[in-house]
């Protein structure tokens, strides 16, 4: 009945055709970036050297509808190859496949799959694709991979690893987070540097999107820390690009200035040139993987050392992980990450 009620909305808010927002996805869908921790393959350009892409609805948010009691089986999703309709609890493990490795505990697979839920019900409200609620393109809606990706990804595995997947979807049929009845914009990404980065810092803040602590460490995620490293000539041609007016006439070690961070320890702000970027500008020009990051000048190189990956809004999959290898199940988890949100379904 729960799983007969999630889908019927998502019928109903299509039909309805209800006004889209942009805020940043996820991947978490058209907002935040599709956040997929190393092992998980869900588009051409690797989360790692991706940035963020920009939220397609949340910051400047509309007021949704109620859930209604409606029912019907079926998504229509924007593929590569066209509107595709297919079963929505299908959808989510595709997504869920795509987005997090099956090899994740199953209360983190399980926070995991009402996320992206969330997310399609968010989507849905808007009118952005169309006929489609949601599109496969991890760098504006949910990343999504079909049966015959994931045969290809998983191999002799194929059978054992969707099988994880489907359980922790089934688990949760018809979950998902609200906020004042409504369903929230459930960003998330792959791994945060101590703490998750707040909404307002990047889109429109929400109040279930603030910074909270995430407990994941360099000792079980992969390339937690990486480097990125530039000659004075390559930044400077760089940065002039996005600010012609900077003055890079001095000596390279004389090019950087104040650095600012925000309430998340990620730089918000730095002076390079005498002209002010944000980090998140530098992240996109430098392919950063976050901006966690520090900037160096030595022996000739300017050097990002860079913590974390993604957008850092919402949950973070390897802080889920984290937490459910510590004991917490699937509710507590979003509860962490998504302060002040319900569980609803």
């Amino acid at each position: 009945m729960k799983k007969t009620i999630l889908l019927s909305y998502l019928a109903l808010l299509l039909a309805l055709g209800l006004p889209f927002l942009r805020a940043e996805g996820a991947s978490a869908a058209s907002a935040p970036e599709a956040a997929d921790p190393p092992g998980a393959i869900v588009s051409a350009v690797p989360p790692e050297t991706s940035p963020a892409p920009t939220p397609a609805a949340a910051p400047g948010e509309t007021s949704p509808v109620p859930a209604p009691a409606a029912a019907t089986e079926s998504l229509a999703v924007l593929t590569p190859e066209g509107v595709v309709r297919m079963e929505a609890e299908e959808y989510l493990v595709g997504v869920v496949a795509a987005e997090m490795p099956a090899s994740f505990p199953a209360e983190a697979l399980k926070a995991q799959a009402v996320a992206a839920r969330t997310y399609a019900l968010y989507c849905a409200q808007t009118d952005k694709h169309g006929e489609a609620a949601v599109c496969t393109d991890p760098g504006c809606c949910q990343a999504w991979q079909s049966e015959a990706q994931l045969r290809d990804k998983w191999g002799a595995d194929f059978e054992e690893r969707r099988a994880q997947i489907r359980a922790a979807v089934e688990a949760t049929a018809g979950q998902y987070l609200s906020w004042e009845g409504r369903p929230i914009f459930a960003a998330f990404h792959a791994s945060s540097a101590g703490a998750t980065e707040d909404s307002g810092a990047l889109w429109r803040a929400l109040p279930y999107l603030v910074s909270v602590s995430s407990p994941e460490t360099a000792a079980e995620v992969p390339n937690y820390v990486s480097t990125v490293q530039c000659l004075p000539l390559d930044l400077r041609d760089t940065l002039l690009s996005a600010r012609p007016e900077a003055d890079f006439t001095g000596a390279p070690e004389d090019w950087l200035g104040p650095v600012e961070r925000d309430g998340s320890g990620r730089v918000s702000a730095v002076t390079l040139g005498g002209a002010v970027f944000s980090g998140a500008e530098l992240r996109a020009l430098f392919r950063l993987r976050s901006t966690a990051f520090e900037l160096g000048y030595a022996d000739g190189v300017f050097t990002f050392t860079v913590t974390g990956s993604g957008h850092g809004v919402g949950m973070s999959q390897y802080g889920a992980k984290a937490l459910a290898e510590g004991g917490a199940d699937y509710a507590e988890i979003l509860a962490h990450y998504y302060p002040g949100t319900a569980l609803e379904g």
